[in-house]
């Protein structure tokens, strides 16, 4: 049903979900091959392994399927195996009929630790995010020896409690050292600590303790080591890079991408070291791309700005900061773009206009919709929100990296409140409509849900995945859109947003 990228370039770093193989159902075995999997679990019904085969065998959860498990859940009042096997299919389908199996599963057996995971991941879904955590401590309690449920409910933390996120992750690299769960807390500590020094201290401790050589999660973290070192110590990203080209050595993508960004690395160390001899270093910095090529954007453009200045060429030095500033503001860059108007004569209410022109040239009309709202059941067209910022997300509530946004979002929302500012999300996986109001009550999160129509016409307000976010202006034109937002760029949301309420005041 569904399929995680992890992409690792600082500026969309994230698990994006696609909706590839969205809909589609599994296609059960051959009758024959149903009734002798269906055979085993007669003969076994406490086997769980059995029921997984039958299930899988007969195409998921199917209402023939329920109807099985609900008489064999019947039959054998004791077992907790029988409503947790349907159970855990269910919450693996993200369906809201999951809950009630899992919770029949652990009256059963209390100590039953994959029904509690089970029911953790559920909760989520509802929006109860204190009993998922309440239901993870469970299953840590119920099997404290294995990793899985360590790690999970450490991962609990990192919004509500920063220090005990970080220490009970770095419990499980000191308990479980030989497990991949290890190298995934310290992968995770890297990114989502706000410490620029913690961010780089876990960043060398996954490198150093849990090698690439040896772990998947420390050789997909090295992505992001090398970003933390382009922008620290230029030379130890380069000896990452010889790193990875030698564990790569046999995978030809993988082999190219580092040996780029080896290229890369020594263009922007030599071209640094150029201040003097500017045309020469820019020509260094020519064509590099820093999606492709893992630049971190803002160190590039900034480089690239104090070049033309030192070539005695501020106005490009400032029209190339406004272009970057237009797309991806950022404080440092708007430092930097006021030290060349001022050069140049110009005030911020000039900045300000020129920027604007820059998003005009780009800015198109939205695509008008008008969807059914969960709570009124009255049809919200984008038209009635005229005259307002709108932040609009795709999202449904299975999906994990749209709930890690969430916070985000709402932390930068909280900074406009009483503005023209409005927050809507589009549920695209309609199965799952019955998690949606009691997601939003549970979870106090303040976006006004609508339901996405099936074969409408989204014209230039796809959503090829979720999260898909856009930012719509006074007069609905698309202005910013291809965005992310986490702990690291919550400000880049808010220049966006305070940007645009700007222009209806200039």
């Amino acid at each position: 049903m569904k399929k995680y990228i992890i992409t690792l370039a600082s500026s969309i770093f994230f698990c994006v979900f696609t909706v590839m193989g969205q809909g589609r159902k599994p296609v059960p075995a051959s009758p024959e091959e149903i009734a002798k999997a269906k055979a085993a679990v007669i003969a076994q019904p406490e086997d769980a392994k059995k029921h997984q085969d039958y299930i899988k065998a007969a195409g998921g959860a199917t209402p023939e399927v329920l109807k099985q498990y609900e008489a064999w859940i019947k039959k054998y009042p004791k077992s907790a195996v029988i409503p947790a096997a349907i159970g855990e299919r269910l919450a693996n389908q993200e369906s809201p009929e999951a809950k009630t199996y899992l919770l029949e599963a652990i009256k059963r057996d209390p100590k039953m630790a994959t029904a509690w995971m089970n029911l953790s991941s559920d909760a989520e879904r509802w929006g109860e995010f204190g009993k998922s955590t309440e239901y993870l401590a469970k299953a840590v309690a119920a099997d404290p020896e294995n990793p899985n449920y360590a790690f999970y409910y450490a991962m609990k933390f990192d919004e509500s409690d920063p220090a005990k996120y970080e220490a009970l992750s770095l419990e499980v690299t000191k308990r479980f050292p030989e497990s991949p769960r290890a190298a995934q807390a310290l992968y995770w500590l890297a990114f989502r600590l706000k410490d620029p020094a913690k961010k780089l201290k876990y960043a060398e401790m996954m490198s150093n303790e849990f090698p690439p050589e040896k772990y998947d999660w420390s050789k997909y973290g090295m992505d992001y080591y090398y970003e933390l070192l382009f922008t620290r110590d230029i030379d130890k990203a380069l000896q990452l890079t010889e790193r990875m080209k030698t564990l790569y050595g046999k995978d030809e993508m993988r082999q190219e991408e580092w040996t780029r960004r080896q290229l890369v690395a020594r263009r922007f160390k030599e071209a640094k070291a150029l201040q003097a001899e500017p045309d020469k270093a820019l020509a260094l910095l020519t064509g590099l791309n820093t999606r492709r090529d893992a630049v971190p954007a803002e160190e590039l453009a900034l480089l690239k700005a104090s070049l033309e200045a030192a070539a005695g060429r501020t106005q490009q030095a400032y029209d190339s900061l406004l272009k970057f500033q237009s797309i991806q503001p950022s404080d440092k860059i708007g430092q930097a773009i006021n030290s060349y108007a001022a050069k140049l004569g110009k005030n911020e209410a000039t900045i300000r206009r020129d920027i604007s022109a820059l998003r005009d040239q780009k800015a198109k009309q939205a695509t008008p919709f008008t969807l059914e709202g969960y709570f009124t059941k009255n049809k919200i067209s984008l038209s009635d929100y005229r005259g307002k910022v709108i932040l609009l997300t795709y999202w449904f509530p299975g999906c994990g990296p749209c709930r890690g946004e969430f916070p985000h979002f709402e932390n930068v929302l909280k900074k406009f409140k009483g503005k023209d500012v409005v927050y809507l999300g589009i549920n695209i996986v309609r199965e799952q409509d019955p998690y949606v109001v009691p997601f939003l009550k549970s979870s106090g999160y303040t976006f006004t849900p609508l339901a996405e129509e099936e074969k409408r016409d989204k014209g230039n307000l796809p959503s090829p995945g979720a999260p898909t976010n856009y930012l719509i202006d006074q007069d609905g034109r698309i202005i910013y859109s291809n965005f992310m937002i986490h702990g690291d760029n919550e400000r880049m949301l808010e220049l966006m947003i305070e940007s645009m309420l700007q222009k209806k005041t200039s």
